[in-house]
């Protein structure tokens, strides 16, 4: 049964006021290296079908894994039963209609296999050779993914994205495993990864990373690369939802009721947006919500997305908003996108010219073990990795120890001094879950170290 015949399937066999039908087909290819050898590849297939009924403003959601052709009818029936047992559903709307059926909705689904490493396994091999030479060690591991959703529902919409997914981390060392550096990148194909560059980076990190300078903790002026950067902004976009900030629970509610939108958030003219369409970064035009939370509606299923701007020109413009939170609000629908883009004012400088006009300050290389401490302020904790350094008259001029921080992505957007140019970007600690991002490095004048960290 091809994934459109269950869909239908599924859509026919419900007994109920309504139904939306999604089918997820997973591929995955991999390969892992250590030491400067591949040690693993492997590639590997999954489906998931999830059906959501609904019984008057009561739902029922189920969903399963490599579910058999004969197995469709249980799986409807236990969300049909499920339904007519709930209780109204505060979200409840009436299911999306019009929107125009995707062309390419019959066409057969084509798996991601290892061939998509064609061009990159000779050039990682290569990669490989210099380290080698080069006296350092390169681990990690190459993965993409496609997977292909399928949306119908009882009220006509037949929609489908076909998502690719790909990321690249490489982390070198040094002969005797003391000194570490991190890079990452995110693609649609690997088409485009430059293993050469990479490297080379690598190498100047562990370089510098042969002079050890030790700081204690403060507040130092930091330029925290675009990677670090992804990291805060999209812990920032995952805490944007519409419905906490109106009962009062995050960063974003307003003193005395409602929400902070319309407010200016930073001094520079920051932008912090998302695009179905953005270039390089495409990600699904329609919502795909496979259970209710506080930020989504499986309601809104099919709901067309568009261009939004969270934050425009430093000014808090709009929060992650279902069409039963835009009622509450007052706000327009503006749904959660699978995306995520940060610019400052044009002309940004890149990161190597920001180094070169520094007086004194820390380069980061990346964050992790990032937690929140206070939803009031989106306070957040967490470490440095891989290569912390000193800048001293437009020279890094060592590597200094790791430390714990404490910072607010929303304080911070009020502190910057400086955004630099955008480019796409892989977040560190949240790519297992998001990695579709274009950001800049930024200057903050006081970066909050609060303490020296043992890690690393």
């Amino acid at each position: 049964m091809t994934p459109q015949e269950m869909v239908e399937r599924a859509l026919e066999l419900s007994g109920n006021d309504g139904c939306v039908v999604l089918v997820d087909e997973d591929s995955t290819a991999n390969l892992r290296f250590a030491g400067n050898t591949l040690t693993t590849n492997g590639v590997a297939r999954s489906a998931r079908l999830t059906v959501i009924s609904i019984a008057g403003e009561g739902v029922g959601v189920v969903s399963r894994a490599a579910v058999r052709p004969e197995q469709v009818a249980d799986v409807v029936a236990e969300a049909d039963a499920a339904a007519r047992q709930a209780r109204p559903a505060e979200d409840a709307r009436p299911l999306v209609e019009g929107v125009p059926a995707s062309p390419h909705w019959d066409a057969p689904v084509t798996p991601t296999d290892i061939e998509v490493f064609q061009g990159f396994a000779p050039a990682l091999g290569e990669a490989f050779a210099a380290a080698e030479a080069g006296d350092r060690k390169l681990y990690g591991f190459a993965e993409h993914s496609l997977t292909s959703t399928f949306l119908g529902t009882s009220a006509g919409l037949r929609l489908r994205h076909d998502q690719p997914t790909g990321r690249l981390e490489l982390n070198a060392k040094s002969a005797d495993l003391k000194r570490s550096a991190w890079t990452g990148v995110a693609t649609r194909d690997f088409s485009d990864v430059d293993v050469a560059a990479l490297d080379s980076s690598l190498a100047q990190r562990l370089q510098w990373a042969k002079t050890r300078i030790d700081l204690p903790a403060g507040r130092y002026e930091t330029l925290v690369p675009p990677s670090a950067v992804a990291d805060l902004m999209i812990y920032l976009a995952w805490s944007a939802g519409a419905r906490d900030a109106l009962d009062g629970r995050s960063v974003f509610a307003k003193p005395g009721g409602g929400t902070r939108v319309g407010e200016r958030l930073a001094t520079l003219p920051v932008t912090l947006s998302s695009d179905p369409a953005a270039p390089g970064i495409e990600c699904a035009p329609f919502v795909v919500a496979h259970a209710s939370s506080r930020a989504n509606s499986v309601f809104d299923n099919g709901l067309p997305l568009q261009a939004t701007d969270w934050i425009s020109e430093g000014t808090l413009t709009a929060l992650t908003q279902t069409r039963y939170s835009a009622e509450l609000s007052g706000l327009p629908v503006t749904p959660d996108i699978d995306n995520l883009l940060m610019r400052g004012p044009s002309g940004g400088r890149s990161l190597e010219e920001m180094i070169a006009s520094t007086e004194r300050g820390l380069l980061l290389t990346c964050l992790w073990y990032i937690r929140e401490v206070d939803p009031q302020t989106l306070l957040v904790t967490g470490l440095t990795r891989d290569g912390v350094y000193l800048v001293e008259h437009g020279e890094v001029v060592g590597e200094v120890n790791n430390f714990r921080f404490n910072e607010s992505p929303v304080d911070l957007l009020g502190r910057l001094t400086e955004v630099g140019a955008s480019e796409q970007t892989l977040p560190r600690e949240w790519n297992d879950y998001f990695t579709r991002t274009v950001m800049p490095a930024v200057r903050v004048p006081d970066f909050n170290m609060s303490t020296v960290s043992q890690a690393s």
